[in-house]
């Protein structure tokens, strides 16, 4: 049974034409159906619905929660599990009396409890599979299977046929809300026992009780503890922030920490017990902890969301001086100049290089942009980056090492330290010399005016104590946490925590040609001439391409895949080969069949109108034509309604990229731009250069290949497609998922209801700070006060975050 459509009202709330657009049988997202898919919104999820229900695991619909994200293409590239393989036999050869092997790794694509179930179904149905657990926060499963009777690779190939990506595990580094966690419970802990000891007081306890005394030494020492276990870690990104030359928001949470602590003590040392804080400490420190939990746990799980092996090129094989193939691989940063070294299929040269093969098949898009496929002669240079899709192996020679290489620049990923928000810069500024002075001011005039030192102490630390950021420190998290979550059901991922500071300050949206306008993948214009061939034809054409990398062969391989082909029925034997710069060629039983050119191919089609040759790809046997494909780059499908929409907002819009200016000057008069602001043939670090020219604190880039690296590196904001060969998601502040985008108009209406949420908490903090320094200034503030009025701001303050952040047309 398929997903229902949406009513005419549903489709209004997510803004869309209901008559033009349908519902993706399914992952849930809304498109514009066309002549060739009108249930599915691509290939992928096609192919993923048919398995799912072809193998009756439809209980994934019913468990799943909420929309998923578009399958795309991920199903139908071929991937290297060489290192799984390395894995699985590592695993195997462990502790050879244990009959059982472990592994830890990362996957990609887990979002629900369906998906959850989904993979633990496949996995336990596996013959050796005895135990799955999949961890869908950190993005990683282990699994336990019998030695030597497991298939580790075909489990890994089922997943990906669902698609679920596996990749090796990521380092081994502790989460900070881990840290955190063990810190929330130790905190919370602490804090019902400090106010344990120190509610008898506040209900009358009299001073010469017989436990007073030991009620007070408890609840200092409970106090002590949550400063020790809790406040440390606000003390630490305090002073870390200011060598930066950073004000943080945990300066002025520190300070209140300290201030509090310290009069406390000095209180309780001297008897003073109306200006003793110590429950207000050790419930203060409780909060902020949350509150910074929150926040750190929705960026990570948006982190963990892809796979984290991003940017590790896979070594490669290497020859002898005497052209012998040596048995063990090199790491690509090993390389010397002069040594011959060969790259797999769909894999990147790492160096610049001259090829010694007689010819290849490259893909330039990743490096340059340029979406067309370069062929290649022995003894031509071959710049770094370049991906090989012949068929086979490249046999290449480096030129240079790769610290020289442009590939290993593009690839370095800095640490993301945070960008400095100015504004709140300027707020905690200002807020630190109000309530110093207020404090300082009132406490001079209790001494000097009125002559009681004990309520010029009492109004100093008061003033000190609840003018703390406490609904700050909490509801500024909440609001970062419930904005990234709403954009994650949209299927864009915030990964860095200061992300939303810099949005606001966005002018220009740039945007990468091939790849980030268009799609990775090219479109068949006329499916009906897959669909008409027969069974034995449609088996020699996906015999053809079911391997091969080229952009026309991954093409045609995921619209047989979508439109039911059985991958798993009997391949067509015969001999294949690859001419490089015209097509495939596949001998069998005599025949020959071409797939390619039409002038090598055979069978020349000519236009009835124009008398012209049509210049399609042909599918040939013993040169008659069989059936011609028109193949396309795919704009993304809402491309012109985005960036029309993007300069309503008042956003300049521009296009940079390497591929040919006539083709960016076309895609720049498609979504309504000048040509000014559609840029082509440009190199990697003449991208970098523009940005950095028009960089005023307002350009976000948004690219998805190696050429895009160093405008990340100059650009305000950073935003990629998450891709099946994805490199910018270690360096952008957020990715998106899916085949339009829609989801950067999201995330700049999101940033506006963020404001305005900040906006809200601002202000109240600001009335709650007159009223209660006013409070205190009277000398009428008292520990069991403050202790009352902390968490009832906090509730406030995220109320005005549930109401900045509601939706306007709810």
């Amino acid at each position: 049974m398929g997903v229902p459509l949406k009513t005419t009202d549903e489709f209004r709330e997510v803004g869309v034409e209901a008559s033009r657009q349908v519902i993706c049988k399914h992952c849930d997202a809304v498109f514009e159906p066309t002549d060739g898919r009108t249930e599915f919104c691509c290939a992928g999820c096609e192919y993923v619905y048919r398995l799912i229900r072809g193998q009756n695991l439809d209980k994934f619909y019913t468990l799943r929660q909420g929309t998923a994200q578009p399958v795309g293409s991920v199903v139908f590239q071929p991937r290297d599990y060489r290192w799984l393989e390395g894995l699985g036999k590592a695993a195997n050869e462990k502790e050879k009396a244990d009959p059982l092997a472990s592994l830890t790794i990362d996957v990609q694509g887990v979002s629900c409890v369906g998906c959850v179930w989904l993979i633990e179904k496949v996995f336990m149905d596996l013959p050796g599979a005895r135990s799955i657990r999949v961890n869908a926060n950190t993005g990683q499963i282990k699994l336990c299977w019998l030695k030597n009777a497991f298939d580790l690779v075909g489990f890994a190939r089922q997943l990906q046929g669902f698609g679920y990506l596996l990749g090796p595990a990521g380092q081994s580094v502790k989460r900070e809300s881990s840290r955190l966690v063990v810190k929330i419970g130790l905190a919370a802990a602490l804090a019902l026992n400090t106010m344990l000891f120190t509610l008898p007081a506040y209900l009358g306890m009299s001073e010469d009780f017989q436990f007073a005394g030991l009620f007070g030494v408890l609840a200092f020492v409970f106090a002590s503890l949550s400063l020790l276990i809790g406040g440390s870690y606000f003390f630490r990104r305090s002073i870390m922030g200011i060598k930066r030359g950073v004000l943080h928001i945990d300066l002025p949470i520190s300070l209140g920490i300290i201030a509090a602590y310290g009069a406390s003590v000095y209180a309780w040392f001297q008897g003073h017990s109306q200006n003793i804080y110590f429950d207000f400490v050790s419930t203060f420190i409780f909060l902020m902890l949350v509150g910074r939990w929150t926040q750190q746990v929705a960026v990570e799980k948006n982190r963990n969301h892809l796979l984290s092996e991003g940017v590790k090129l896979p070594p490669v094989s290497v020859f002898e001086k005497d052209g012998e193939l040596c048995e063990e691989t090199k790491a690509v940063e090993l390389l010397d100049p002069g040594e011959h070294y060969s790259v797999v299929e769909g894999q990147a040269i790492p160096v610049c290089s001259k090829l010694v093969d007689p010819s290849a098949s490259l893909g330039m898009d990743w490096i340059s942009g340029e979406s067309e496929v370069r062929s290649a002669r022995a003894g031509q240079l071959i710049e770094a980056g370049a991906i090989n899709v012949s068929h086979g192996e490249v046999r290449l020679e480096a030129l240079e090492s790769w610290p020289e290489s442009i590939l290993s620049k593009l690839l370095r990923v800095e640490p993301d330290e945070g960008g400095k928000d100015r504004l709140m810069e300027k707020i905690i500024r200002v807020y630190l010399i109000a309530v110093l002075m207020a404090a300082a001011l009132g406490a001079a005039f209790w001494m000097y005016f009125i002559g009681d030192s004990q309520i010029a102490l009492q109004v100093f630390v008061s003033i000190l104590v609840v003018s703390c950021p406490c609904a700050l420190g909490v509801s500024l998290p909440l609001a970062d946490e419930i904005a990234v979550a709403k954009l994650r059901r949209k299927g864009v991922y915030v990964r860095s925590e200061s992300f939303w500071a810099r949005l606001r300050k966005i002018r220009k949206v740039i945007f990468d040609k091939t790849g980030t306008l268009t799609l990775e993948t090219l479109v068949l214009g006329n499916p009906e001439a897959l669909r008409n061939l027969s069974n034995e034809k449609r088996s020699i054409l996906y015999a053809m391409v079911r391997n091969n990398r080229h952009p026309v062969s991954s093409c045609l391989r995921e619209y047989l895949l979508a439109d039911g082909y059985d991958m798993t029925s009997p391949i067509p034997e015969g001999r294949l080969k690859e001419e490089t710069g015209q097509g495939l060629e596949f001998t069998q039983d005599k025949h020959i069949w071409r797939l390619g050119r039409s002038g090598w191919a055979g069978g020349e089609e000519v236009n009835s109108e124009t008398g012209e040759l049509v210049n399609d790809c042909h599918f040939t046997c013993d040169e008659n034509l069989v059936t011609s494909f028109s193949l396309k780059d795919s704009v993304r499908e809402d491309a012109c309604s985005a960036v029309t929409e993007l300069k309503k907002q008042g956003h300049e819009v521009f296009i940079l990229s390497g591929d040919r200016q006539e083709k960016v000057s076309n895609m720049a008069r498609l979504l309504g731009l000048s040509k000014k602001e559609g840029m082509g043939q440009l190199t990697p670090e003449e991208k970098a250069r523009w940005v950095q020219s028009v960089n005023k604190g307002d350009p976000l880039m948004i690219g998805d290949g190696a050429n895009d690296s160093l405008a990340f590196d100059e650009a305000t904001c950073r935003g990629t497609p998450a891709i099946d060969r994805g490199l910018l998601e270690q360096k952008a502040d957020f990715y998106f998922m899916g085949r339009n985008l829609g989801g950067i108009l999201s995330l700049f209406q999101m940033a506006q209801a963020h404001r305005r949420a900040v906006r809200l908490v601002m202000a109240f903090a600001i009335t709650y700070n007159l009223i209660a320094v006013s409070v205190c200034l009277m000398g009428w503030m008292n520990p069991l006060l403050a202790a009352i009025i902390m968490p009832i701001s906090s509730l406030v303050s995220l109320g005005f975050v549930g109401l900045g952040l509601r939706d306007k047309r709810s």
